[in-house]
């Protein structure tokens, strides 16, 4: 197998009700390596026999009957192991948190390029397992301590879901400060995108 490409056990089990979504995203993964097994509904994946032997599940947030947040509900009631990775509209950080917190361990914002939903597959797929929670939360203890008091409050409004406009009217300052806060706690917590922020505040124990 080339360069680059995944070990091709890999499965990855894919819900969303657009058919369209799920072309889209299922040849993607499948010419980087992984082995899709599509769904329509977040009920048939739970009637999946084979659920148990997925390497990582991705689904979309908004779906009828049972959405994505309901669906992370039951697998963890069900006691799945298996790592989750959600699709979120844009701007939907709320409902991203929401999701982490019920167990999910990534999200991507639709409509995301090709290599953002290979590289949160890949990484949610290598990192399952690992004995690193502990760690992890420590970490990210340590670089939300270099934090000041006001970037603790932006990163708290960024967790929330508030837009910059909403941040800023809330703490007294303008939406172009927010911008600056925003950039200085990405540069101290060492996160390049918005999902590894939130990840971070996350297992910091915010939000």
């Amino acid at each position: 197998m080339g360069e680059g490409n995944v070990d091709p056990r890999w499965i990855v089990h894919l819900v969303d009700d657009s058919a369209a979504m799920r072309a889209t995203a299922a040849a993607v993964l499948e010419a980087a390596g992984f082995v899709v097994r599509e769904h329509a509904t977040a009920a048939g994946l739970l009637a999946e026999p084979a659920l148990p032997q997925a390497d990582c599940i991705l689904t979309d947030l908004r779906m009828p009957r049972i959405d994505g947040l309901e669906l992370l509900v039951r697998l963890r009631s069900a006691g799945s192991t298996v790592p989750v990775v959600v699709m979120t509209g844009h701007g939907e950080v709320s409902m991203a948190v929401r999701a982490m917190k019920l167990g999910a361990c990534d999200f991507i914002e639709k409509p995301f390029p090709p290599e953002t939903l290979i590289q949160a597959m890949r990484s949610a797929v290598r990192e399952a397992g690992t004995p690193s929670n502990a760690s992890r939360r420590a970490l990210a203890a340590e670089r939300l301590a270099r934090l000041t008091d006001r970037e603790r409050q932006v990163l708290e409004r960024i967790l929330a879901g508030r837009t910059h406009r909403e941040t800023g009217e809330a703490l007294g300052i303008s939406p172009r400060t927010v911008e600056v806060f925003r950039a200085r706690i990405m540069a101290k917590t060492q996160c390049e995108t918005l999902q590894d922020l939130v990840r971070t505040g996350l297992e910091a124990g915010l939000g």
